[in-house]
């Protein structure tokens, strides 16, 4: 063997013990330094203070303008009808915007995305998660209210919008998947089907009486 081989490995199995060390010293000794940080990541940033130039922009300034319509959290002047279905200390009673046969639309196809798989598609309560969970019968699930059943077919619309935006009981909220129209629109919608189980005959128009069977 040369005699180079044996100094050669003493050396090597010398430095592999190096980074070890290292980072046992980082770990116990303590420093006014910032550590050795050779992945930045993004830890470790340019920053620029206020009215600071930036070249990477097309308006050379480091200070970014707001998004067209931000607005801060908790600054928002909600009206309360509209963003939370409350008029005074109490739920609303009416719409806080006009009724249309576009916004029963829109209100169907939002039901029938988010609302129907548990309440079903008449408002029953007889959704299709709610009947496999029925099937299964685990002892956990809580079926799911009929809106044609009080208190339901009782309550404000402002409650109704409330319920929806907040959830209820095991019903989770939908806030924050539904815009503020769509939920009213819903709400719209459910009022339609609870009016469409206790209709008579006036409610339909004059014209179209006679082809009633």
């Amino acid at each position: 063997m040369p005699r180079w081989v044996v100094p050669s490995l003493v050396l090597l199995a010398t430095l592999a013990l190096v980074p070890p060390a290292l980072v046992v010293k980082a770990r116990v000794h303590r420093s006014a330094q910032p550590r050795v940080h050779i992945v930045q990541d993004m830890d470790n940033q340019e920053r620029f203070k206020p009215q600071q130039a930036n070249a990477m922009f097309v308006d050379g300034r480091a200070m970014r303008r707001p998004v067209a319509g931000t607005v801060a959290r908790g600054q928002l002047a909600t009206d309360s009808h509209l963003h939370r279905g409350l008029v005074g200390e109490g739920y609303a009673e009416a719409f806080p915007m006009e009724l249309s046969s576009e916004l029963l639309h829109r209100g169907r196809e939002r039901y029938e995305i988010y609302c129907a798989p548990c309440h079903g598609m008449t408002g029953r309560g007889d959704g299709t998660v709610a009947r496999r969970a029925d099937e299964l019968q685990q002892g956990t699930w809580v079926p799911p209210a009929s809106i044609h059943d009080e208190p339901a077919s009782t309550r404000e619309v402002g409650h109704l919008f409330n319920t929806i935006t907040n959830g209820i009981r095991t019903m989770p909220a939908y806030g924050s998947q539904l815009a503020v129209e769509d939920r009213w629109a819903v709400v719209a919608y459910l009022k339609a089907l609870q009016r469409s189980r206790r209709a008579s005959p006036a409610d339909v128009p004059a014209d179209a009486r006679g082809e009633l069977r």
